[in-house]
């Protein structure tokens, strides 16, 4: 390979500068039909910044069957730390730096189940960038983020955001 290959194979994996810049859908923006709310958690929080999808319930449903309690995280970072990271409960540590946005409540997959949580964190910093937005959860086809449990399963979780 030519040196000037291997510099344009070595494009850092998160250069969006090509990439047109996404836009927070409007404030009233009607939402994806189906959606289920959040319970928030955020202290004098009544109303809901989180929604799931039913494509997003689709696929907590499965991997909650593969897996067994679900947490989300999304940090922020670069590549996996922007889209929202589904994590077994208690696999991903959380701490001081990140605040419990919502709580999921879904109920059992099975008659003899008992209804399921699933929290959903960000980091402190992150969220200072969102805190004007509504998230809602969404599933689309595509590879998953690497430690994000939907890798391997051709879907990815996405973030939809609106204002609020």
């Amino acid at each position: 390979m030519t040196q000037e290959h291997l510099q344009s194979e070595a494009a850092p994996a998160c250069d969006l500068a090509d990439a047109p810049p996404t836009e927070p859908a409007a404030a009233g923006t009607a939402e994806i039909p189906g959606s289920i709310h959040a319970r928030p958690e955020l202290d004098g929080e009544t109303d809901s910044r989180l929604a799931f999808t039913p494509d997003a319930v689709a696929l907590i449903d499965q991997l909650w069957a593969m897996h067994g309690p679900l947490m989300f995280h999304q940090s922020g970072g670069c590549c996996d730390g922007s889209a929202p990271m589904c994590y077994q409960e208690g696999e991903f540590k959380t701490g001081g730096q990140d605040l419990l946005l919502g709580t999921l409540e879904l109920p059992p997959l099975t008659a003899e189940g008992a209804q399921r949580e699933i929290g959903f964190w960000m980091s402190r910093e992150q969220f200072g960038v969102w805190s004007h937005t509504h998230l809602t959860i969404d599933a689309v086809p595509g590879r998953g983020s690497g430690f994000s449990l939907e890798a391997p399963e051709g879907k990815r979780f996405l973030i939809r955001s609106r204002l609020m």
